[in-house]
């Protein structure tokens, strides 16, 4: 009997040709029976259907939700643009920070901003260097995600330090004053690991789109030679399209992405030091991900400070970024889901199962920290160590910023036991709300580190509380739309899929798979490279 893809078992599924025990499983991916892999493209897809696929979503003209969608955010990081010139000229006083609490929403979301881009590097180099296949459908995103959150992160150290002409003398540069950087300090390591991270998950962005790039730009050749043209069609409020027929948008196409894909040719020497370069950016970036948060977190743990003062610090920020950084992948990735034609057969429900799971582990291992938290503060002995916990921050009674606590704990401990149960964690939408609750209860977590360790100091006569100014809201909400303008930008003119890598997971991509073989779309058609993408498999395997 001739084996059967798992992508033709799926296709069978959906279509009702199989038992109804066993087209119970969802979108036909979340397969239990340990003999039969789970497919990751669903509906028997040939390398050309996921070419079409990918490049549609920037080919054809962008739907009115994403024109509304990307009317909103942008609005939004207008904010952004006013409030931070605001305090420049008029200085730190518009916040709401006091004499005690010199640190506050500035330096939360920083640390929440470095945090979400966290996902992006371990999808990225980690599981790529593990060979978790799954990672494909998620990958690029979450690469993107990691470069719009750094971004927003870098607006904050900038800024909170009041007198923003002097910010260059964090570089280590001669100046006439010899007012050289404190390199003990784990501020100034932070603009080293910070920057660092930044230029390598750029590169490795940038390296992995070349071949999807080239595929766009031989697709808008192809169009050019044979006089078909693509439509340059803009979406008016009422619903009505507008065409440009004076704009030949191929011709744009065809030079910006030729200029990006830097002479890719799809040739095996490309793909030979294509995927070398590849795995050496992927080693490279691994200790970075374990780097970045530890950084970070020395901000915090290398002070005296009771609250701050705990070694736990570095392994509960990774922890946490990682956490964080995947429930905003979800918290992305899931409408689009939704709204994108044939998304669904890429990112499938095992996909989100998988990253549902790495909620769970890592809000366990989150959970498990804070409770660390009060033991050792019990266990050391320091009474004062024990009253930030308890009087600042635990009990309701004593505690004045105890809502924001319970938040954290909810959000983060509690909303993720949610995905113990099988039918909710491969429920879409349950996935999406947890992640939602998550991205919540993270930005909460760095907002109690922080302002509940220092708004009581040693003296009574010192406490003093810290409540946001319109200044410090309409800042970090201008940091949200300026990362989500940048997501939908790129949504809508970037591949937002690794095709190469897609394809290398596809039955097709597998010479020893007959079924593929009898079918059509196998090897034969796999190699055929050229202008319709459908090129070699990419790095991974598949070859």
């Amino acid at each position: 009997m001739m084996k059967k893809s798992p992508d033709q078992i799926s296709a069978e599924r959906l279509a009702g040709q199989v038992s109804a025990t066993a087209a119970m499983h969802g979108d036909g991916t979340l397969i239990e029976d340990p003999a039969i892999y789970a497919p990751l493209v669903l509906n028997d897809r040939t390398f050309k259907d996921v070419s079409d696929t990918v490049c549609g979503y920037t080919e054809q003209p962008a739907p009115l939700w994403w024109y509304a969608a990307i009317t909103v955010s942008s609005a939004t990081a207008l904010l952004a643009a006013v409030m931070i010139p605001y305090l420049i000229i008029t200085g730190v006083g518009v916040w709401g920070l006091n004499n005690q609490v010199d640190w506050a929403w500035d330096i939360t979301n920083f640390v929440f901003w470095i945090g979400i881009g966290h996902a992006g590097t371990l999808i990225s180099a980690i599981l790529c260097l593990l060979k978790q296949k799954w990672r494909t459908a998620v990958n690029r995103s979450a690469e993107a995600m990691t470069i719009f959150a750094v971004i927003c992160a870098g607006i904050f150290p900038g800024i909170h330090v009041g007198r923003v002409w002097f910010a260059w003398m964090l570089f280590p540069i001669p100046n006439s004053n010899a007012i050289w950087p404190n390199f003990r300090s784990p501020l100034l390591w932070d603009v080293f690991a910070v920057s660092t991270y930044a230029t390598v998950s750029l590169l490795f962005w940038y390296m992995g789109m070349i071949p999807d790039l080239a595929t766009l730009r031989d697709r808008a050749l192809r169009r050019l030679a044979t006089g078909r043209k693509m439509p340059c069609v803009f979406m008016l409020p009422t619903g009505h399209a507008v065409e440009l027929k004076f704009v030949n948008i191929d011709k744009i196409r065809a030079f910006v992405y030729g200029l990006l894909s830097i002479g890719w040719r799809f040739s095996s020497r490309h793909w030979h030091r294509y995927e070398a370069a590849y795995l050496i950016l992927a080693g490279i970036s691994t200790p970075l991900v374990l780097s970045v948060h530890s950084i970070v977190s020395f901000d915090f743990a290398t002070s005296v400070l009771p609250g701050w003062h705990t070694t736990i610090f570095p392994p509960y920020f990774v922890a946490g970024a990682i956490f964080g950084g995947f429930a905003m992948v979800l918290l992305l990735l899931i409408p689009l889901r939704a709204v994108l034609p044939n998304f669904s057969d890429l990112l499938t429900l095992r996909h989100l199962e998988n990253m549902a799971k790495i909620l769970l582990v890592t809000g366990m291992m989150v959970g498990f920290a804070y409770g660390m938290e009060f033991f050792i503060a019990w266990y050391g002995g320091n009474e004062y160590e024990w009253s930030v916990f308890i009087n600042n921050r635990a009990n309701p009674a004593k505690a004045p910023y105890w809502w924001a606590y319970w938040t954290m704990i909810t959000c983060n401990v509690i909303s993720p036991q949610l995905f113990w149960f099988r039918a909710l964690r491969q429920n879409p939408w349950v996935i999406w709300f947890v992640s939602l609750a998550v991205t919540v209860g993270m930005w909460f977590e760095r907002f109690v580190i922080i302002v509940t360790s220092l708004h009581r100091a040693w003296l009574p006569g010192e406490w003093h509380m810290f409540w946001p100014t319109w200044v410090d809201i309409g800042t970090f909400a201008g940091s949200c739309g300026i990362f989500l303008t940048l997501f939908l930008l790129f949504a809508k003119f970037l591949p937002m899929f690794a095709m190469a890598e897609l394809k290398a997971v596809m039955p097709a991509a597998d010479p020893h798979d007959d079924s593929v073989h009898h079918s059509g779309h196998g090897p034969a058609h796999a190699a055929t490279g050229g202008p319709g993408g459908d090129a070699h498999p990419g790095h991974g395997g598949g070859h």
